[in-house]
């Protein structure tokens, strides 16, 4: 084995400090002494690869920087990370496609790690058809920039403010949870955008993560939709660890009733 046992206990403190968790919490989750883990920590003890592992699993370490603490450990990578164009995944992103099209009639799209838009259905068409930049439509197509920028969505959507406030501070969690200096940058962009100020508190957990309105105007119309996110919890490929699809539900009858009606029109 070659390396740096000091470069992989950095990496474990990191973690450990990101996920909040004393030595003590990791060495229970991970079943082994609390001495050990510091010992692997100062670089006193080098991991074996499958404490590598066993310790990425109990701080829930993305695959990405899972394959990063096994170099800096001196393995090779455990994880696969293939293009979304390998033919070795076609099958995976035909299943993402037949999801999103049994969505239909209403809205939804599988983005990347970071917000850019990999595939959606029929119905995202016409809701974000006609934006007044049309450098913010070229692939790869930032959602999230999409959204908020003043040249984009944002105009068409009435509770910017509080829809603004709700994916910031989402995006907030995901920079805390997942350390990409991309997300960051993201971030640090989408918050210069201008949008009001939202006049609630956005709070996120397991109880209002899927409460949060967006109301967008589209024609002479103003849709009403709340939006689930569905990832990959068992893909052992980082690229399909990283897939999320956003799928949005109509708030209200009358938005079922119009996102219908678009979709037979859209038939004809």
């Amino acid at each position: 084995m070659t390396g740096n046992a000091n470069a992989v206990g950095d990496l474990i403190r990191e973690w450990r400090a990101r996920r909040r968790m004393s030595q003590l919490d990791l060495a229970s989750e991970t079943d082994i002494s609390q001495r050990h883990l510091s010992f692997l920590e100062s670089g006193r003890a080098a991991p074996s690869r499958d404490m590598v592992i066993r310790l990425a699993d109990g701080l829930d370490v993305p695959l990405r920087h899972r394959n990063r603490m096994l170099l800096a450990a001196g393995f090779a990578p455990h994880y696969s990370e293939r293009p979304l164009a390998d033919p070795s995944l076609s099958p995976a992103l035909e299943t993402v496609k037949l999801v999103l099209k049994g969505h239909e009639p209403f809205p939804a799209f599988a983005v990347d790690s970071h917000w850019n838009m990999v595939t959606a259905n029929d119905a995202v068409g016409p809701l974000i058809a006609g934006v007044e930049d049309p450098a913010l439509m070229e692939p790869p197509v930032n959602v999230l920039r999409l959204c908020l920028h003043p040249k984009g969505l944002a105009s068409r959507i009435v509770n910017l403010a509080e829809w603004r406030a709700h994916l910031l501070a989402r995006l907030k969690r995901q920079n805390e949870a997942f350390a990409d200096p991309s997300l960051e940058e993201l971030e640090e962009e989408l918050r210069a955008y201008p949008g009001g100020v939202s006049q609630g508190r956005i709070v996120h957990d397991e109880g209002t993560a899927i409460a949060h309105l967006l109301q967008m105007r589209v024609g002479e119309d103003v849709l009403s939709f709340i939006s689930t996110i569905t990832v990959f919890g068992t893909a052992l490929d980082v690229t399909l660890s990283e897939l999320a699809i956003e799928s949005f539900f109509p708030a209200d009858p009358e938005t079922a009733a119009i996102l219908t009606h678009m979709a037979r029109n859209r038939s004809t």
